[in-house]
This record gives structure tokens, sequence and C-alpha cells, in this order.
């Protein structure tokens, strides 16, 4: 019989994303979020959760976008930093040294350095409690060529993702290849 643990944010794993923004003066900023994911097809969305506390939150709500940029495990002090620190109250990219690059897309700059970023318009807002969830549609997708396959796609291996887990607020990388998707016709 399993334990029951309570209502828990426990979803394993979760994404660890730095989501990008411009502030009412347009100076970049970025913070990390882990309450997130695509939660549309077509068009192609994506939901990220965050408190109206954040400084990130009113940048969203004036310009309209944002951008998510996926840090590799290698690079998961700097994203660690990101959750950490206000952009009210520096620019967390020079801390970082790391370079915003204006969107193409959107109103929003993204991780030059990180090896995969998405540029969102915002779609939609959502109330939920503590937090509000920003549904973005997915206007664009950037790719280093170092994290790309030879048919040119998104290879999980090179990008090496960094995911977090709720419970013990740890990072961690991600596994072996296990077998495809979408293939067994059978459950053994």
């Amino acid at each position: 019989m399993k334990k029951s643990l309570g209502a828990k944010t426990l979803l394993f794993p979760t994404p660890v994303l730095a989501v990008g923004s411009y502030d009412k003066e347009g100076r970049p900023n970025v913070m990390t979020a882990a309450w997130a994911g695509i939660c549309c097809s077509q068009p192609p969305c994506v939901a990220v959760s965050l408190r109206k506390a954040t400084y990130s939150y009113a940048n969203i709500v004036l310009r309209n976008a944002f951008t998510i940029s996926i840090p590799s495990q290698e690079q998961w002090r700097k994203a660690d930093f990101f959750g950490l620190a206000s952009g009210s109250l520096m620019d967390k990219f020079a801390k970082a040294g790391l370079t915003p690059v204006r969107g193409a897309f959107v109103d929003a700059p993204y991780v030059e350095e990180f090896p995969l970023a998405l540029e969102c318009r915002l779609l939609q807002t959502i109330e939920l409690g503590l937090h509000t969830q920003f549904v973005g549609e997915i206007l664009d997708v950037k790719a280093d060529p170092s994290i790309l396959s030879d048919s040119g796609l998104v290879d999980i291996q090179k990008l090496k993702p960094l995911v977090f887990t709720p419970d013990t607020q740890a990072y961690h990388g991600i596994g072996e290849f296990i077998g495809r998707a979408f293939t067994s016709s059978t459950p053994g």
C-alpha cells in the first residue's frame, strides 16, 4: 500500500527554466522557474506559473511576452542564481556573466549561452492562488547547433537539461535512453 504524503507540489521531475523579460525601462531580466510545462500542441504553447511578488510577473504583464531559456546541467549555478536574486536590485545577466539577446519575435530577451530558447507571446493569464499561470504561444524555438542531431532535432543527450526535485530542492541531470515513445503495442 502506498503511503499518503498529503497535498504537495510533487511532480517528478520539474523543468528548470530561465524566464526572460524586459522591465518598463527596457532592462533585461531573467528568473528561474520550475512550475512549467508544455500545455498545448496547436498552437504550440507553454505555461509557466509565477508569484505576483516576482519582478518578472509585472514585466510579463507589461510586455505581453516572455522567453524560456533552458540551461544545461553544467549551468546549474547560474540558473540557481537567477532564482535567488531580484532583477529589481541588480542586472542578473551582468552579474552572471551571461548575454541577453533580444527576441526576434517577442519583446523579451533570452539567454545566449543557454542551449535552447523559446520565444513566447502571452496568450492567457490564469489566477490560481499564490501563483499566476502565464500561457505563452511559442512563436519560435532557437537551438544551439551543438545540441542538434544529424536530422536537425534537439538531442536530449547533447542538451543535458537540468531538472529539479521539489521535495528535496535539488537539481539533477537526465538519465539514459530507455525506448522509443508510441511504439509499444503490448504492455510487456
